[in-house]
Parts: C-alpha cells; sequence; structure tokens
C-alpha cells in the first residue's frame, strides 16, 4: 500500500517537473527589480541567499566574504544592497532592458533612489538552476572587481 502510495505521488509529480520552464532572462530580472519598484515598505532582496541570484563563483566568493566578516565580527566586503547600490532607498521609474546572447544576457537597469538617478548593467549567465548574475556594475563599481575575480 505503501509502495503504491508513493508510485502515485511520484508519477503526479512528473507533469508538473517535465511542464515546469525556467524564467526567461526578463522574468529573472523583473523578479528581483519589480518588489523594489511597488513595494513601499520593501526590505530589499535577500541578496545573501547568493545561490539564488549569483553564479558559482560569485556566490562563492559573496558567501565566503559574509562567512569570514561574520567570524570576525565585522561588516562584510558587501556592506549595501548590490541591486540598487545602496544602503536605503526609495525606488521609483524603474525601467529595463535585456540583451540575450544565447546562454548570456545583459540587463540594463535604471531608477531614480530617492528621485536621484541611477542605473545597474547586469550581466547575466544561465546556470543548470536557471538565470544568475555573474556581475552587476553600477557607479560605484563591479561586483566582480569588489571581490577579485576575473
Amino acid at each position: 500500500m505503501l509502495r503504491r502510495r508513493a508510485l502515485a505521488l511520484a508519477l503526479l509529480a512528473v507533469p508538473v517537473a517535465a511542464g515546469a520552464q525556467q524564467q526567461t532572462p526578463q522574468q529573472f530580472v523583473a523578479s528581483i527589480y519589480e518588489p523594489y519598484n511597488k513595494k513601499a515598505d520593501f526590505k530589499g532582496q535577500p541578496y545573501w541567499e547568493v545561490s539564488r541570484w549569483f553564479a558559482p563563483d560569485l556566490a562563492a566568493a559573496i558567501d565566503k566574504d559574509f562567512a569570514e566578516a561574520k567570524k570576525r565580527k565585522e561588516v562584510p566586503t558587501l556592506d549595501g544592497d548590490p541591486f540598487v547600490d545602496a544602503q536605503d532607498w526609495k525606488i521609483d521609474q524603474l525601467t529595463y532592458a535585456i540583451t540575450l546572447s544565447g546562454d548570456k544576457a545583459a540587463a540594463a537597469v535604471t531608477f531614480t533612489n530617492f528621485g536621484e538617478p541611477k542605473g545597474a548593467m547586469l550581466s547575466l549567465v544561465k546556470t543548470p538552476a536557471g538565470w544568475r548574475i555573474s556581475n552587476i556594475v553600477t557607479a560605484s563599481g563591479s561586483l566582480r572587481a569588489l571581490y577579485k575575480l576575473k
């Protein structure tokens, strides 16, 4: 009886998994930025959940830095929200445009933060887990450069 129930559950899951589609680069970028734009009390994306957002090498560098900073009881190298390049925000006038090239994409993101024009250029890569950020470049610099990655 237990085996039959497990088999039935497994068969039910197959169509869902087979029909599941990964996000497009546009959907991935929208999932990051739209909450900043639409929710007045939004506390920011949990960027410390690095595998959710970043390509494996960048995620590993950020995660390692967070762990080392915690051990030293210091602020990590990344001490603000990398998506909006700020510690505080009130985002308006959000726009983004995606350029796709195979398993890579670029997203040009513009917005105002407290009325001041801001922007970010995201380099995206397609991974087995879906689209992930391999770099963010803002007026403050590059995320890869911050972690001394090529």
